[in-house]
């Protein structure tokens, strides 16, 4: 019986009793999480809370323990190579080499998924970052605010449905954080899926349609924008974590 494509659905990502241990170590435990398409979920949580370890196996870079994904109603497990071509990964590793160009970064990547017209992708990528003059130098000798950006680029050259942001601010200036806010910005848009870890609430608030809190492995919480009260959230965060941001 031949192969069929997976059902599509409202969900562009399912999670169901997803958890992940190191040893004796519980990084998640019994993880249920649903993204619709467009959606952009912000993940708050303290350090050690299991946020980037859910990235990364939200984004087939590490596998669970138990449980399952399904992307687009398709388990990840299933063709990762095919589903890694749907994601963008932007997390506070660039995954950039500092002896190649800006250009020539993105043109690997850019040839790696195989884009097409890649030279006018290239410059449509640098032009949203806004690093049209830093182009044609080397990636070592830029700013970390200006390498996150270039990482931004990195992550959109074969146009993801789904982006994965991993605490993006950290290590930047606030300067480079409020540059850095402009650009994810400009690639939320109601065709793109975003799931975003960071620590900065406000910026998680503004740019999120829901929020959920891991805390200890677990999701402690989660509401749609419209349920927050924006100015008291800081305590709430505080009751689900014991810890003030």
């Amino acid at each position: 019986m031949n192969k069929t494509e997976p059902e599509l659905t409202t969900w562009a990502i399912e999670v169901e009793a997803l958890s992940k241990s190191f040893g004796n170590n519980r990084a998640l435990s019994d993880i249920d999480l649903k993204v619709g398409r467009g959606e952009h979920v912000t993940v708050f949580g303290p350090n050690g809370a299991g946020k980037t370890t859910l990235v990364r196996i939200l984004s087939t870079l590490s596998k669970p323990s138990t449980g399952m994904v399904r992307m687009d109603g398709e388990d990840i497990r299933s063709d990762p190579a095919k589903i890694r071509r749907r994601i963008g990964m932007v997390s506070h590793e660039t995954f950039l080499y500092d002896d190649l160009t800006v250009y020539e970064n993105l043109k690997f990547y850019g040839k790696m998924y195989g884009i097409p017209s890649l030279e006018e992708h290239i410059h449509e990528v640098v032009s949203q970052v806004k690093l049209e003059s830093r182009l044609y130098d080397r990636v070592g000798i830029l700013s970390h605010g200006m390498q996150q950006r270039v990482s931004i680029a990195r992550a959109m050259i074969h146009s993801p449905s789904v982006m994965f942001l991993d605490e993006p601010e950290v290590g930047l200036d606030p300067r480079a954080v409020i540059m850095l806010r402009d650009v994810l910005e400009s690639i939320n848009t109601p065709e793109r899926t975003v799931v975003m870890t960071t620590h900065n609430l406000k910026q998680g608030l503004e740019m999120g349609d829901r929020v959920v809190i891991l805390n200890r492995g677990k999701i402690v919480y989660q509401a749609s924008k419209g349920d927050i009260d924006m100015a008291n959230f800081p305590e709430v965060y505080e009751h689900y974590t014991g810890t003030a941001e």
